[in-house]
């Protein structure tokens, strides 16, 4: 009896210890052959971040992995990868995403199934408000967010008469939404003569800036990315729309968007961005070197959020102490941690992040486009406050 006692302790024991020596794993989606120019970068950035955790010893004891998939731009694709990453992967959460309507299809299957779920990239406003709810967080700065940090410098033109163009889906018409609010508050004077709602990836840029130039806005705001932004700026260019014009514009000041319209760029753009090559911050300067280091290529956007990604969740895990998705949902509200970009929290009243964004002016420097006259805008800041984020929320 003795014998067969040890033998099945010894059994447990082995157990416990193969299970302890598995890795973690971490089931990300992302649209990786629809916006290569982003999600390259943003895998390079978690790569590095899992492979920093790894090297110090992991998380409780136990390494991470990350189980990447590719939505092909495809909410229904998304879900289908997340039921098959929870079922058949066994992963602790999910993660990623970035088109919007994307990020909220996968935010509803977490819900619905009550799975943990961090969406890296996607900024609509809708994913922690009013279809917020208790498994899903959010990092980068929302497009309220951004919206609020470019509706602050807009108040300071003169231009009373504004045009928009964005893409024709969420993260479009959320950005217009909130600048138009925003800017409103700021500027009880100003009006929105005109706008613009392209399909994403399909703009077709003559007709569209014919259509703003008639309505002879004083200022534009722009929320165009992808290939439709260097289509957008050439024709707008070439036709003198941006002459003695202000354009007020979201994301492209950064690298993803800024690089392929090299000496393109228009000048004096109000932007919101990534200036790597000149932030000197002591966090900052240690993630480049290490970037360049193991990639031989300087960082965008998407590296900066693949990378504080992996270094949520595992400082997520680590305040848990455990893998329980209930543990590590709670571990994860108020969660404080160091970035690139300096501390962050994940706010326990909606799950957003406090993760800022660069704030500037575009720039052709050297034959190409660059950030100039920058400051880094806190996220913390252009947050609303507990009592609206309760009024838009739903009840958890």
């Amino acid at each position: 009896m003795l014998r067969r006692a040890i033998l099945g302790f010894a059994m447990c024991l082995a157990a416990t210890v193969a299970v302890a020596q598995e890795p973690i794993r971490i089931g990300e989606i992302n649209s990786y052959s629809g916006m290569a120019a982003f999600t390259l970068p943003y895998r390079n950035g978690w790569t590095l971040a899992t492979e920093e955790v790894n090297k110090a010893g992991g998380v409780l004891g136990r390494k991470l992995e990350v189980v990447a998939r590719d939505d092909a731009a495809r909410p229904e694709d998304a879900v289908r990868l997340a039921a098959e990453l929870v079922t058949n992967e066994k992963v602790a959460l999910l993660a990623g995403t970035f088109f919007s309507h994307i990020g909220l299809a996968v935010s509803d299957y977490a819900r619905q199934h009550k799975v943990l779920f961090v969406a890296s990239e996607p900024l609509t406003d809708a994913l922690t408000w009013e279809k917020g709810h208790r498994y899903a967080f959010r990092l980068r700065p929302s497009t309220y967010m951004q919206a609020a940090m470019l509706a602050e410098e807009a108040a300071k033109l003169p231009a009373r008469r504004w045009a928009t163009v964005a893409p024709n889906y969420e993260y479009g018409q959320s950005a217009v939404a909130a600048f138009k609010k925003l800017l409103q508050e700021k500027r009880p004077d100003v009006s929105f003569v005109a706008e613009q709602w392209p399909a994403q990836g399909k703009i077709d840029a003559g007709a569209t800036v014919q259509a703003i130039a008639l309505a002879r806005p004083d200022a534009i705001f722009n929320v165009t990315f992808g290939a439709d932004l260097p289509r957008f700026v050439r024709e707008g260019t070439t036709r003198g729309l941006f002459r003695d014009r202000p354009v007020v514009s979201l994301l492209t000041g950064e690298p993803e968007y800024l690089d392929p319209m090299k000496d393109e760029t228009p000048e004096g753009w109000i932007v919101t961005g990534y200036p790597w090559e000149a932030i000197e911050t002591p966090e900052h300067r240690a993630f480049r070197d290490a970037y360049r280091a193991r990639f031989n290529d300087y960082p965008r956007q998407g590296s900066v959020v693949g990378y504080v990604m992996i270094k949520s969740i595992a400082a997520g895990i680590a305040r848990a102490g455990s893998t329980d998705t209930e543990k590590m949902v709670d571990a994860m509200g108020g969660l404080k941690l160091a970035t690139p970009f300096g501390p962050i929290e994940f706010r326990a009243i909606d799950h957003q992040a406090t993760l800022g964004a660069y704030v500037g002016r575009t720039a052709v420097r050297d034959g190409k486009g660059a950030m100039v006259d920058w400051r880094y805008a806190d996220g913390a800041r252009y947050l609303p406050d507990d009592a609206a984020v309760r009024a838009m929320r739903p009840q958890q």
